[in-house]
């Protein structure tokens, strides 16, 4: 077997974080939440009190920082985690999953010299292959030469259903237009922003998963990752151990 490294992006609500969760979990790779090290250094930027406007400062931070990720333990993945998540040495995986974190990560995602650091610490972190990353920029920036790219859609209806749920799951009762027109936004600002806008890579393999649930989603991805292995030279295979 090979060590693919697998890139997944799509729009808010398309599924990309339980496919690629799952894709993962099937081939035994090591999924990577590439949103969690935006809120790790958020987190941190908090603490310090570095004014989320100063781009420089930010970035300045950002150098100095050191982010792991690594599968998380079982309890945490029954609480929503997606990763254990380490800042400059210590656990911060459930400290990073507060709303005040996530806005303020959402910010830090919009500034380039922000991201330029964090892509380079992506990169690092998938260097060995073996691993899923999903985003919105993974394909075209993150790992543009990854061996297998896919590029989830679906109708903004049915991703607003699946984030409404999610939603009501959290205790937060947001109406389904709501929801909706939320879903709509976040993909204009996805789409226009300057850094990293979402686009979909020239060899990503579309899937639109609007009549696919998160399974049937995942084990198309794992067939075109066994057929991509399967095309792959035999001098990039993995070393068979004794």
């Amino acid at each position: 077997m090979h060590k693919l490294t697998i890139a997944i992006d799509g729009p808010a609500g398309s599924g990309k974080s339980s496919v690629a969760r799952l894709v993962a979990q099937m081939l035994g790779y090591l999924y990577l939440d590439s949103g969690a090290m935006y809120r790790a250094l958020a987190l941190k930027a908090l603490r310090q009190q570095i004014a989320l406007s100063d781009e420089a400062a930010l970035a300045a931070l950002a150098r100095v920082t050191h982010i792991e990720l690594q599968p998380p333990t079982e309890e945490q993945e029954r609480t929503g985690a997606k990763n254990r998540v380490s800042l400059d040495g210590l656990e911060v995986t459930q400290a990073i999953r507060t709303e005040e974190v996530a806005q303020a990560a959402s910010r830090l995602a919009t500034l380039g010299a922000v991201r330029e650091v964090l892509v380079a610490e992506q990169q690092r972190a998938g260097a060995g292959g073996r691993v899923v990353m999903e985003g919105r920029d993974i394909g075209t920036v993150v790992f543009p030469n990854a061996e297998l790219k896919i590029f989830l859609e679906a109708a903004p209806e049915m991703r607003a259903e699946r984030r409404w749920k999610e939603h009501q799951e959290k205790g937060e009762h947001l109406t389904l237009a709501e929801v909706l027109e939320e879903v709509r936004a976040r993909d204009r600002r996805d789409r226009e922003r300057k850094v990293s806008p979402l686009v979909r890579a020239v060899d990503a393999v579309l899937i639109d998963n609007t009549a696919m649930d998160i399974e049937e989603t995942a084990r198309l991805v794992v067939m075109l990752a066994r057929h991509r292995d399967e095309q792959m030279p035999e001098s990039q295979a993995m070393p068979q151990s004794d």
